[in-house]
């Protein structure tokens, strides 16, 4: 009775492992995903000064890649701003990580993904001095 019990578990339990192989998602490529830059400003409170500066590059930020609400990647700007990260095609909203309780805007921002493509994007952040 046990190789029966064997045998019939076997007999189902083997296409549902194939299935199981087939159902999963391929990673993404080198050429699909997410680049630009992130900037903020102002960078001082009060006007803006004559022929002065307005913004700088968000250096060294750390933000989150969220897709349906889940966490599904991190990044961190580069000293200059800039940022790349590989995802699979699909729309993504990016966040500052642990934002909460920090002054002024550092997103959401979306984004789509399409297949094949490097998403080009130049955020701005608002710094929330006045």
């Amino acid at each position: 009775m046990n190789k029966a019990l064997l045998y019939l578990t076997l007999l189902y339990a083997i296409p549902w492992l194939g299935f199981a192989q087939t159902q999963s998602t391929p990673a993404p490529d080198s050429s699909t995903g997410i680049e630009g830059t992130i900037s903020v400003g102002p960078v001082q409170g009060g006007p803006t000064r004559q022929g002065g500066v307005d913004s700088q590059p968000l250096a060294r930020m750390a933000f989150e890649v969220k897709q349906a609400g889940r966490v599904v990647k991190s990044f961190q700007t580069d000293a200059r701003g800039s940022f790349s990260v590989l995802l699979r095609p699909g729309h993504y909203t990016i966040v500052r990580k642990d934002w909460q309780g920090a002054i002024g805007f550092y997103g959401p921002f979306e984004a789509e993904v399409a297949p094949g493509k490097m998403k080009k994007v130049d955020w701005k952040c608002d710094s929330g001095l006045r």
